[in-house]
């Protein structure tokens, strides 16, 4: 009937406006007499109790799907799974108790829960504070959004200023220089992964993008003609197969130079085989970086995977001097400051990542060329 439900004493206590008052009359006058609707407009029944499990349904059907529009069905997944994990951690630890009833001291005991993972009296840590924070951050804006949904937009959220302080953010380190001129580059190891898996690798490690970002690449981002070829990564805008781009300044253009120029040129469609398959394709990769004996050992905590090839790329290109702001751009890291023209052409970034571009072994790109039977890796859902 377009009123949010209160209760006559949330009425009183809190207080409504003139015009609320007259318009809940002018709708109680439309009503026979008596009767659940009449009496709910006059705030004389009990507010229904909503569970935390039912209040996450809403969240998931009402609040959010004007947000998910844009994401692909596995950014979708992977979303919610992070969502309902904080969900059904909160349950296990309080219970599945009405949402609109959850106190203080029930937040607080989640946020113990959290804690002795995070910072135990005795012993290691299990879980860092970045977990903590966002199972808590979670719980936080289902309340709050939930809330804000069936009218109570000002109810007090008992999460709030419930956070562990991260002053150690742990980060894959990068491969060396010279592990990956040796080992990626100038050797025949990378020859045990597919060959798809294997051009998504070396494209890394020249165009420092993200894993994710090359496995979704089509014919229409990979650019071959004119005089800098390069990758467009954007958001999918296909209604039927959209996909999300992490962050506004992910959205880029990368010219492609040495072996990401030859991967691109064998791969002018993109990868079909990761296609809005990120997660399998990390999965293979750091599989098969282990079983090719391409990670350093011993490995530092937390240890080299795939990812390192892009961290590594950023350091190369501070140790060749490219211009912040063009490593920024061609990374997709945010630029702390207004945005004024284009950050820089495509020509400017070529020259940067041709001051810092490494020899290759040809026969990794060229797979006909193939001098050895390549070792068969088990990857995700029994890819080789």
């Amino acid at each position: 009937m377009g009123f949010a439900y209160r209760t006559v004493t949330s009425m009183v206590a809190n207080g409504v406006s003139a015009a609320d008052i007259v318009a809940r009359l002018d709708a109680l006058e439309k009503q026979p007499p008596g009767g659940t609707v009449s009496e709910a407009l006059l705030g004389l029944i009990d507010e229904p109790k909503v569970s935390v499990n039912q209040a996450f349904d809403v969240y998931l059907k009402e609040v959010m799907p004007a947000e998910l529009v844009n994401k692909s069905e596995h950014q979708r997944e992977d979303w919610e799974k992070v969502k309902r994990r904080a969900v059904n951690n909160f349950i296990e630890v309080v219970g599945d108790i009405p949402i609109g009833e959850i106190t203080r001291e029930q937040a607080r005991k989640f946020y113990s829960f959290w804690l002795a993972r995070v910072a135990p009296e005795r012993g290691r840590p299990t879980h860092s504070a970045s977990s903590g924070n966002r199972d808590v951050g979670n719980m936080r804006q289902l309340f709050r959004l939930y809330h804000s949904h069936i009218g109570q937009k000002d109810r007090p959220n008992p999460f709030d200023d419930l956070a562990f302080a991260e002053k150690i953010k742990r980060s894959r380190p990068p491969f060396k220089v010279e592990w990956l001129q040796k080992e990626f580059l100038g050797s025949e190891k990378l020859l045990g992964l597919n060959l798809e898996a294997r051009g998504i690798v070396l494209m890394m490690i020249e165009t420092g993008a993200r894993p994710s970002e090359l496995a979704n690449l089509s014919a229409s981002t990979i650019h071959l003609k004119g005089q800098v070829p390069y990758i467009e990564i954007a958001p999918r805008q296909d209604p039927d197969d959209p996909r999300e781009i992490k962050t506004e300044s992910s959205v880029r253009m990368v010219p492609l130079v040495g072996v990401a120029l030859e991967v691109a040129k064998a791969f002018p469609k993109g990868f079909p085989k990761y296609w809005n398959k990120e997660r399998s394709l990390s999965n293979t990769l750091n599989k098969a970086l282990d079983v090719n004996e391409l990670l350093p050992k011993p490995a530092p905590s937390p240890g080299h995977s795939a990812y390192s090839i892009r961290h590594s790329f950023e350091d190369r290109a501070k140790e060749a001097k490219v211009d912040e702001e063009i490593r920024r751009a061609l990374m997709g890291h945010t630029i702390d400051r207004p945005k004024y023209g284009e950050g820089g052409s495509l020509k400017l970034k070529q020259e940067a990542l041709l001051s810092m571009v490494l020899p290759f072994n040809p026969n990794l790109v060229r797979a006909a060329q193939v001098r050895k039977k390549p070792t068969i890796i088990p990857g995700a859902r029994g890819e080789p």
